[in-house]
């Protein structure tokens, strides 16, 4: 309670959602999909263009840590899963990082139309969840182009995705509240950002370290991201990659990523929905 306690008082104003459901997801779909179709508008690639970012990256770190350092020799379907722990923390890089400024990038809307304010940092979520959609795609013909196995496993990666779209409309209302208020949230998180993609294990596994540096290798399934990543991977991948809970010696360990998720979305909906009203006065 004494975290929710120091977001301040509520007062009359907007809200976060309003009070019809409908209209708000309404507007949240609308303003995403405006926004993506406008992203790609003249542009002659048009997606590829999306593509390119994850792919870019995905190459370089597959050069230096199977050509260069030989890190993913020893680690079956290694390119495999470095490409779907790239496309995942894009997914979140991608939200997060938008969301941060999408209500000072609105200003002109939110200060002169009275509507349901969280409309704004979700659709951006949203616009990343139709990336992380076609980015899938690409995922998925790359696994089977290069031998793995369809599994029915394959079914667990909408709910996986769906806990991490938790942790990410958790983070997004905090930051993007934050921000109008504190402008140093943008490059604090930037650099969070670099932390989390090196802290997550998105070019190593549990399996990589867990040999050498136990103690690392768990703290790495504390985090939120590292511990679906390593789910994710042997849901995709199987067995050579253990499960999150076998990974880390049962449920005990993993209630404190599924606690920090939960919590994140908690306090960030109520200090979004308490700053609400206060956020056109302080663009």
């Amino acid at each position: 309670m004494s975290a929710v306690t120091g977001l301040g008082n509520p007062i009359k104003g907007p809200s976060a959602i309003g009070s019809d459901p409908q209209r708000f997801w309404h507007l949240t779909r609308a303003l995403a999909v405006t926004d993506f179709k406008l992203r790609f508008f003249g542009s002659a690639l048009g997606y590829a263009w999306q593509l390119m970012r994850p792919l870019l990256l995905f190459g370089v770190l597959l050069v230096v840590f199977t050509q260069i350092a030989h890190f993913g020799d020893a680690v079956p379907n290694y390119a495999e899963g470095l490409l779907l722990g790239i496309v995942l923390f894009t997914f979140f890089s991608e939200s997060t990082g938008g969301a941060v400024t999408s209500l000072v990038n609105r200003e002109s809307l939110v200060r002169k139309i009275e509507f349901p304010r969280l409309a704004v940092p979700l659709s951006v979520v949203l616009q990343a969840t139709f990336n992380l959609a076609l980015n899938t795609i690409v995922v998925l013909i790359f696994m089977l182009v290069s031998g793995v196995g369809v599994r029915w496993t394959w079914l667990e990666l909408p709910f996986i995705v769906a806990f991490l779209g938790v942790l990410i409309v958790g983070v997004s209302m905090l930051l993007s509240a934050a921000f109008v208020r504190y402008r140093d949230v943008s490059p604090i998180w930037d650099v969070m950002l670099q932390v989390l993609f090196y802290a997550s294990g998105v070019f190593f596994s549990y399996e990589t370290i867990s040999t050498d540096h136990k103690t690392l290798a768990n703290a790495m399934l504390l985090n939120p991201i590292g511990a679906l990543l390593q789910q994710a991977r042997h849901a995709m991948l199987g067995p050579a990659y253990a499960s999150a809970s076998e990974a880390a010696g049962g449920w005990g360990l993993l209630m404190i990523p599924i606690g920090i998720t939960i919590g994140l979305f908690v306090v960030g909906y109520i200090y979004f929905d308490r700053q609400a009203p206060r956020i056109a006065e302080e663009l």
